[in-house]
């Protein structure tokens, strides 16, 4: 929801939209006859890899590239691997992704594989970081990890998206169970749950912290939790991991709990759709599966020069094909009739002042873009506060000259993080 303010001097307010107080249940979406996984590894031919076009794959098997790979994803279905080719990211950066061709007969009778999951963060590292929600796994078992407080987000992060509210109503119960498997295998001593302050969800949570956020965005980013509930401001250039904060979502603690009472994964991913005109629709797809499938089920017509944006209106970005499969993290999609996308330009900045008056960690928005134009990364770091953006948007969303300075900061701290890797 949003509220301009009529007098326009004054800020706009935009407030996260709630979830309905008797939620329905998501439609299902069927499994498609292909599945695209995606690993974060690129290939490399001059290695041998584990798999090859035409393996059998089963229902929750793990797939890794290579013998020492790091990397890996499970498969959703019983199949066979179709296609395995190179797959580049909205900056560029090359990972794999893996064509699954479902077993019609099988798909919905097959068993997953189940694992041999202990009460420690190895054994659920090394089998359920692609659970729907995509559990930070990789990072609480990381050798440098000193985490000492775990925040479980049931709040969303973006503007239209009601996916992790959904998940708090309908699935309490279990989320209690995660939180304490989490608590568990991590042995971290402080967990805490932000939940919406008009929410009438009650405790229950025996030692663990109820954080109750304000409806007004940016007030469920994590930097903004850091400092309204923790009492911890984000050095810029730092991550709430640098600090000993671990921010998990609320899908991804359902799903750790679901996993070790079945000691085996699941792989139905809740997703808050926007449709054009702004219908919106929940569904349950399948990960891996294309988002072609999603919007022809829910009718929602494509065509040429539409804009798919994966996450929400204020810090989504664009995918270019329907292609595109639903991913573990991906709680909200939304497309845009080509005739009604909102406008950028490339024109100069105006100076009226309304991205630093909007700015809740006070950025000089208006000089920093100059430097981003420019593609003078470290000087708009060293200078212009480039590490402290939070990446809110509300900045582009407020710009007169339509400037996209959301995607020029996007693209300045990714091409800053690869400036400083070659030093």
């Amino acid at each position: 929801m949003i509220k301009r303010s009529f007098f326009t001097l004054s800020q706009p307010r935009l407030i996260y939209d709630p979830v309905e107080p008797d939620p329905k249940k998501p439609e299902s979406i069927p499994i498609p006859p292909n599945l695209i996984l995606l690993v974060n590894e690129p290939l490399d031919n001059t290695r041998q890899a584990l798999i090859k076009i035409g393996d059998a794959v089963k229902k929750g098997e793990k797939l890794c590239l290579y013998n020492n790979s790091t990397e890996y994803t499970i498969s959703p279905v019983a199949g066979t691997l179709a296609n395995i080719d190179t797959f580049l990211d909205d900056f560029g950066s090359t990972s794999t992704h893996l064509v699954i061709k479902n077993d019609q007969v099988q798909a919905n009778e097959a068993e997953s594989e189940t694992y041999d999951l202990k009460d420690d963060i190895v054994s659920a590292d090394q089998y359920l970081r692609t659970l729907p929600g995509a559990p930070p796994l990789k990072i609480l078992a990381g050798d440098d990890a000193k985490i000492n407080t775990i925040v479980i987000t049931c709040t969303d992060t973006d503007l239209l998206s009601t996916t992790h509210q959904y998940v708090m109503h309908k699935f309490w119960e279990m989320l209690k169970k995660g939180a304490q498997v989490l608590k568990t295998i991590t042995e971290v001593p402080k967990i805490c749950v932000t939940i919406p302050e008009n929410s009438n969800i009650q405790g229950g949570l025996d030692s663990i912290l109820l954080f109750k956020t304000s409806l007004e965005y940016p007030s469920n980013l994590p930097a903004m939790i850091l400092k309204d509930h923790l009492n911890l401001i984000l050095p810029a250039g730092k991550t709430p991991e640098d600090m000993g904060v671990c921010f998990i979502s609320a899908e991804a603690v359902v799903s750790l709990g679901k996993a070790y009472k079945t000691k085996s994964a699941h792989f139905e991913k809740i997703l808050t759709v926007i449709g054009k005109k702004e219908a919106r629709y929940r569904v349950q797809a399948t990960i891996g599966t294309p988002l072609s499938k999603i919007f022809n089920a829910v009718r929602i017509q494509t065509n040429e020069q539409d804009r798919i944006v994966i996450g929400g209106p204020m810090k989504g970005f664009s995918t270019y094909t329907l292609d595109h499969p639903v991913q573990p993290d991906m709680d909200i999609v939304m497309i845009q009739d080509k005739n009604i996308i909102p406008e950028v330009s490339d024109d100069p900045c105006v100076n009226c002042g309304k991205c630093l008056r909007i700015c809740p960690t006070n950025v000089p928005v208006n000089i920093l873009v100059r430097y981003l134009e420019a593609d003078q990364y470290e000087e708009a770091a060293d200078k212009y506060d480039l590490d402290s953006c939070i990446e809110c948007g509300l900045c582009a969303y407020v710009c007169t000259a339509k400037i996209p300075l959301f995607q020029y900061i996007r693209l300045g701290k990714h091409e800053l993080l690869k400036l400083r890797a070659d030093v």
